[in-house]
C-alpha cells in the first residue's frame, strides 16, 4: 500500500440506553411507602386527641357494625364512660340510624299498619332518634278526644315497644294536640290534659309491652303549642304522639339527669284514668 493511500474512515455508533425496562415494583415500593406515612401521621393525631376519640376509634375496631351495643349486650361499640352501666355508651349518629332502620324494619312486619306506613316518621336529630306518629284525616292512632290509644295505636306503640325494650337507651315520650279547641267537664278538661294523658297512657302501655321500667324519663304534654305545621293549626298532623331516643348524657349528674330521675313532669303526673272524658 503506497504513502499516498487514503484508509477508509470508520464511524463506530454506541447506543446509549438504561439497561432495559425494569418493571413497576418501584410503585409497589411507593405505595407502601405513602400508607406507612399515612398510618404515622394517623398515630400522631391519636397521640395528641382527646381520651373520648381515642375510645371512639378503639370501639370501632372492635365492633365495627356496632351491632353488639344495639343488642343492649355489649360495651364495646364507641366507647363507655367508666364507671357506669350500659345506658352511658356514647351513642353516635350512625348507631340511631342503624336504629331507625331495624324499627322500620320491625314496623313493615306489622301487617295492619301497611296503610300507616307514612304516618310513622323517624328522624336523627340533635337529640337522639325522633319517632313521630303523625294522625291524618284517615288514619288515626288515638279517637277523637279520646286518650286511649285506639287499636292501630296500640299494634305501633306495642311493635315500638319490643324493639326500643333491646336498647340501652333512656326515652322521652311527647304529646301533642291540634289547636281544636276541646272543652269538657266544664271547661277543667282541655288541650293541655288530652296530650298529657295520651303520652302518659303511650307510656303505660309501651312498658306493658317490651319497655324497661326505668326507661322512660320525661312525660310531656304540649297541647297545640309546638305545631308541626304553624301556618295550618288545624292540620291533623299536628295531632301526633313523639318519641325521642335520647342520646346518653355525657355526665350523669347533670341537672337534668337529676330532673329526669325525679319522673314525668309536673302535668304528666296526673292520672288519665281520673280525668279522661267519660
Amino acid at each position: 500500500m503506497s504513502g499516498t493511500e487514503t484508509r477508509p474512515i470508520i464511524v463506530i455508533k454506541k447506543i446509549g440506553g438504561h439497561g432495559g425496562h425494569h418493571g413497576g415494583a418501584w410503585k409497589v415500593a411507593y405505595a407502601d411507602f405513602v400508607t406507612a406515612m399515612m398510618a404515622l401521621f394517623i398515630v400522631l393525631w391519636l397521640m395528641n386527641s382527646s381520651k373520648k376519640i381515642q375510645e371512639a376509634v378503639g370501639g370501632y375496631f372492635r365492633d365495627p357494625s356496632g351491632k353488639g351495643k344495639l343488642a343492649g349486650t355489649s360495651v364495646t361499640g364507641t366507647g363507655e364512660n367508666k364507671g357506669a352501666g350500659k345506658d352511658s355508651i356514647v351513642a353516635s349518629k350512625e348507631n340511631m340510624a342503624k336504629l331507625k332502620e331495624d324499627l322500620q324494619a320491625a314496623m313493615n312486619k306489622v301487617q295492619d299498619l301497611n296503610k300507616l306506613k307514612s304516618q310513622i316518621e323517624m328522624t336523627v336529630t340533635a337529640e337522639g332518634l325522633r319517632i313521630e306518629l303523625l294522625e291524618s284525616a284517615t288514619g288515626t292512632f288515638f279517637d277523637s278526644g279520646i286518650p286511649e290509644p285506639n287499636q292501630r295505636g296500640k299494634e305501633a306503640l306495642t311493635a315500638l315497644a319490643k324493639e326500643l325494650g333491646a336498647v340501652p337507651y333512656k326515652i322521652s315520650i311527647e304529646g301533642h294536640t291540634d289547636s281544636n279547641p276541646l272543652a269538657r267537664h266544664g271547661g277543667e278538661y282541655g288541650n293541655w290534659e288530652l296530650s298529657v294523658d295520651r303520652a302518659n297512657n303511650a307510656r303505660r302501655l309501651m312498658q306493658q309491652s317490651g319497655l324497661r321500667a326505668d326507661q322512660v324519663v320525661q312525660v310531656r304534654g304540649y297541647a297545640d303549642q309546638q305545631l308541626r305545621k304553624p301556618a295550618a293549626p288545624l292540620d291533623p298532623s299536628n295531632r301526633r304522639i313523639s318519641l325521642i331516643v335520647q342520646y346518653p348524657a355525657k355526665n350523669s349528674g347533670t341537672d337534668s339527669n337529676r330532673d329526669s330521675a325525679k319522673g314525668p313532669d309536673k302535668e304528666s303526673a296526673k292520672d288519665p284514668d281520673k280525668d279522661s272524658p267519660k
